[in-house]
């Protein structure tokens, strides 16, 4: 960009801050923009609106000097679908946006007129072009959520930012089709000047707030016979009727006969696209006066949001209604009045389990159809499960009142731990019983037609060699046996061996699995260790909680030397001692981290010889450099254990010369694991519309988040680097790599992991044959075996009863909460106040002098909260981390985890540790906002 372009970049910013909205582009901006930056756009957003967000995103935009981001911008507004902006840009020609104001001045003055005259959803389809896809996505769900006036208050907002040209004409024509009143205030021949304005109000607009809902576009390939790629199907085709084809229509034949069916087929075959037929076959069969209502849960809140998308595109077109609500939404929307007022909800189904519990959905009659996406999770505790309980209790209780269809949608119903076909035919019938399912419809009669649009990848095991000399493993873990004895060295001092398992340390293997769940289990019984001198426990548990927590980050570096580079696993110590240094830094952690120091130097010698390179690596890098040499435009993704090591190969892609072409994105899950946040909802969607979109991110690397559901763009190499699982993971993960001539790589150092995925190919053959022979069964006879398995669940539902009536009740004895570190004395729990139901906040002064408090080194605001600090234990030395100070409506409280903290029963003195406040079953207070007022 030329000096020139720059200033006047500058002097056009007016017209960013008027029309963008630069959340709709941030997913396009990735290669320009920090993610720091992004989710500072995005909270000015929340907090303090459009125009705000529009500002900040302006100020990092001409600040930036990489090449070619002046083009990247542009490239966004367009995919975005800022097309007039992206037209004065190119041309440095703003008259046409300029020509609007006018019209936008006119349509704030009359917002209170509109927003009483207008029904958003009435004119929506005449404007939709003028609108950005999300912006009409919003308008309809603040329309169900709020109400039409709020819709139209909406609706306002987005069309005085809209950048398109006929934007006041498509108004005036959809005005006239819906002969509404309002059309005779908006004249569009003339300027706003000659309009004379009555008693209609000229205020500033107030903004609704609204909760943004992010939309994926499927991949349409996967639902009809077009063959070309999402980008070239035009905004018509999404709305236009789609051919299936003949291998669809057999997979949802039964379903569309009115029988409970799981359709089993593989990935990227199209599934939702059957179901969309199912599903308006299901509504559009009912007689006059009556009406289906269909319920589609998705387990994963991405594959929730895609699968959202994809059926309101779909059905609204055909007058339909479609809403959704997820985890993130559930608490900001009437759930009853959603179910009730539109024909298909989207869910995650852990809402309709606790909507279901409260009584706010009286019964599973509210349905006449429920499909779950990725029904072979039906089992155990899984919400899917504790929905199909209540169906049965409906159905085996005798009730008269009708249950929905049931269809279940999966790649692979699994074989569980079946060895023989005749227990893989009776883990599938579990799997039907418990979702009362009659049918299993596979592809037969059209297998030739799926085998040409499903690729099925190549599979290659490649066995590679580790280290023949691990120098690092060595330094690493002399330090952990020293650790280990200043352990053991605490009790000898007592003259006691309390916690037997300290003294079976012997031929424990360092940098494994097995010795971390060994080193979690004394460490728990670390921090319940009692004596009868206060002091002397919290001096001898603090001292044996840092050692274990030393002796679990030395192993994780271990895991992640074995894996990746030994710089990866030194940087990885590093970090974790340059946060013990800001912390606490007691007499023991200021002789554990010199221990350190004095073999860092040796350590970085260590991680720089070339001798000491990773074998497994090398031969990454050989697959890698192979497959972009034969294809230049290969897609990858790969595929590994631990975010640790997602965030490693990254940094050695982008390091490695011959690889930092392919520019990594990476995929990782949302939860938390020790101090390690995962990846929030919105950075997951930047990273997948990254990767769909941009031609140069050619490889992204993910934890098992991406394996399930979620439609990723087509890959022709799939890489599993280590890792492994059962026979649904492996069809699951190679199903990533759709395109024709994929290929599906596992590289291991171990031979029990190729053995094991062997098995799970067997295990494939197993259930395809399995499938085969209860397909090939008389529909009746097939009927009494299910009915039979109902008569067990009918059993486990007994039993499953009275486990409930033994549920304990609350313990309402007043108990001490007590730093899991040093024993500190935090609260009792008779202070302890419950906020929104899943946070917990403790009332009461004294418990502020308990703890101190640093500024959170991300804040942010999540539903009600705003996150102002970090807590932490205030006994000197100490500082372990209790949770966070958050802004609450009007106040400012502590949210604690339990986590953090050693429960003692004031009577008995006992002592436990609960890892999830649900498992600790004392009286629940909840928040009064009159009790912190006095």
């Amino acid at each position: 960009m030329t000096a020139e372009e720059r200033r006047n970049l500058r002097t056009f910013g007016d017209y960013v801050r008027k029309t963008l909205d630069p959340t709709y582009i941030l997913g396009y901006m990735t290669p320009w923009l920090r993610e720091d930056e992004m989710q500072y756009i995005q909270a000015e957003k929340n907090n303090k609106g459009t125009v705000e967000a529009a500002s900040a995103f302006f100020n990092f935009l001409v600040e930036l000097k990489e090449e070619g981001w002046f083009r990247g911008f542009l490239d966004a507004l367009q995919r975005a679908g800022y097309t007039g902006l992206y037209e004065a840009f190119e041309s440095w020609d703003f008259q046409k946006i300029e020509k609007l104001e006018e019209h936008r001045l006119l349509l704030r003055r009359l917002q209170p007129e509109f927003k009483t005259s207008i029904n958003p959803l009435d004119i929506l389809p005449e404007i939709s072009q003028c609108l950005i896809n999300q912006e009409c996505e919003e308008i309809r769900q603040v329309c169900f959520n709020k109400g039409s006036m709020a819709g139209a208050e909406k609706m306002v907002e987005c069309l005085v930012r809209s950048d398109k040209e006929n934007w006041p004409k498509a108004l005036k024509l959809a005005l006239e089709k819906e002969e509404c009143n309002f059309n005779e205030l908006w004249i569009v021949e003339k300027g706003a000047e000659d309009v004379e304005i009555k008693d209609l109000g000229d205020g500033e607009m107030e903004t609704s707030e609204v909760q943004i809902f992010y939309q994926e576009e499927p991949e349409y390939q996967n639902l009809s016979q077009s063959s070309c790629p999402p980008s070239e199907v035009s905004h018509t085709n999404l709305y236009s009727p789609l051919k299936p084809r003949n291998y669809q229509l057999e997979l949802a034949l039964p379903a569309q006969n009115g029988k409970n069916t799981i359709i089993c087929a593989p990935t990227g075959c199209g599934k939702t696209f059957v179901s969309i037929l199912i599903c308006e076959h299901h509504l559009k069969k009912f007689p006059q006066g009556q009406k289906g209502k269909i319920v589609f849960f998705a387990v994963q809140i991405p594959v929730y949001e895609q699968q959202k998308s994809v059926f309101s595109k779909y059905f609204e077109r055909l007058g339909y209604t479609v809403a959704g609500i997820s985890g993130a939404t559930s608490e900001e929307v009437p759930v009853r009045q959603i179910v009730e007022n539109n024909d298909i909800i989207v869910l995650t189904p852990q809402i309709l389990v606790n909507n279901l519990k409260d009584g706010i959905i009286p019964s599973l009659s509210v349905f006449t159809l429920m499909i779950f996406d990725e029904c072979h999770n039906t089992s155990k505790h899984h919400p899917y499960n504790m929905i199909m309980f209540n169906y049965l209790d409906q159905k085996l209780g005798g009730s008269s009142d009708p249950l929905p269809q049931v269809i279940g949608l999966t790649a692979s119903v699994g074989v569980g731990d079946a060895k023989d076909i005749t227990d893989a035919k009776m883990y599938i019938c579990k799997l039907c019983a418990a979702l009362d399912t009659s049918v299993i419809a596979t592809v037969k009669d059209n297998l030739k037609e799926l085998e040409e649009i499903v690729n099925k990848p190549q599979k290659f095991f490649r066995k590679v060699e580790t280290r023949t000399t691990n120098k690092f493993k060595c330094i690493i873990s002399q330090l952990m046996v020293e650790i280990e004895k200043m352990a053991e060295s605490v009790f000898e001092e007592l003259g006691t061996l309390t916690l037997e398992s300290l003294s079976h340390i012997q031929n424990r293997e360092y940098g494994t699995q097995k010795y971390e769940q060994w080193i979690i289990a004394v460490q728990k019984a670390c921090m319940v260790f009692q004596m009868p001198d206060k002091n002397e426990e919290s001096r001898i548990c603090k001292a044996l909680f840092l050692y274990t927590s030393h002796l679990r980050k030395y192993n994780d570096a271990l895991m992640i030397n074995e894996d990746a580079r030994i710089k990866d696993a030194l940087d990885f110590l590093k970090d974790f001692f340059t946060n013990v240094r800001a912390a606490g830094f007691d007499e023991i952690e200021q002789d554990l981290t010199q221990r350190f120091e004095e073999k860092l130097q040796e350590l970085e010698y260590v991680s720089m010889d070339p001798n000491n390179e990773n074998p497994k690596l090398q031969d990454l890098s050989f697959i890698l450099q192979e497959e972009y040499h034969v294809n230049p435009d290969s897609r990858t993704i790969l595929f590994v254990k631990t975010r640790a090591l997602v965030d490693a190969l990254k940094k050695w892609i982008e390091e490695n010369p011959k690889l930092s072409f392919l520019k990594p994105g990476i995929l990782t899950g949302r939860g938390r694991t020790n101090q390690k946040i995962g990846m929030t909802l919105p950075a997951q969607k930047c990273v997948l519309d990254t990767f769909r979109s941009n031609s140069d991110s050619k490889i992204l690397i993910a934890t098992s988040v991406a394996d399930e559901g979620i439609d990723i763009a087509q890959c022709n190499l799939v890489i599993l680097y280590e890792y492994v699982g059962n026979v649904i993971k492996m069809i699951q993960t190679r199903g990533r790599g759709r395109a024709r001539g994929s290929k599906c790589f596992l590289v291991t150092s171990k031979a029990d992991v190729i053995e094991k995925e062997k098995i799970n190919i067997y295990k494939e053959k197993l259930m395809n044959d399995s499938i085969l022979s209860l397909q090939e069964l008389d529909e009746a006879e097939f009927k009494k075996k299910i009915h039979r398995l109902l008569i067990i669940q009918n059993q486990e539902k007994f039993i499953r009863d009275n486990e409930g009536k033994a549920k304990p009740e609350p313990d309402k004895k007043n108990k001490k909460l007590l730093c899991r570190k040093c024993k500190a004395f935090a609260c009792y729990t008779v202070d302890i106040r419950v906020v929104e139901e899943s946070h917990y906040t403790v009332v009461g002064d004294a418990f502020r002098e308990c703890f101190v408090s640093k500024p959170h080194p991300k804040p942010r605001t999540y539903g009600s909260f705003e996150k102002k600090a970090k807590i932490h234990c205030a006994r000197q030395g100490c500082s372990h981390d209790w949770g966070i100070y958050v802004k609450y409506r009007t106040f400012e409280i502590p949210v604690i985890k339990i986590e953090s903290f050693v429960v003692e029963d004031i009577a008995t003195g006992a002592q436990s540790l609960y890892a999830k406040w649900k498992d600790f079953h004392f009286e629940k207070i909840p928040f009064d906002a009159a009790e912190m007022s006095k």
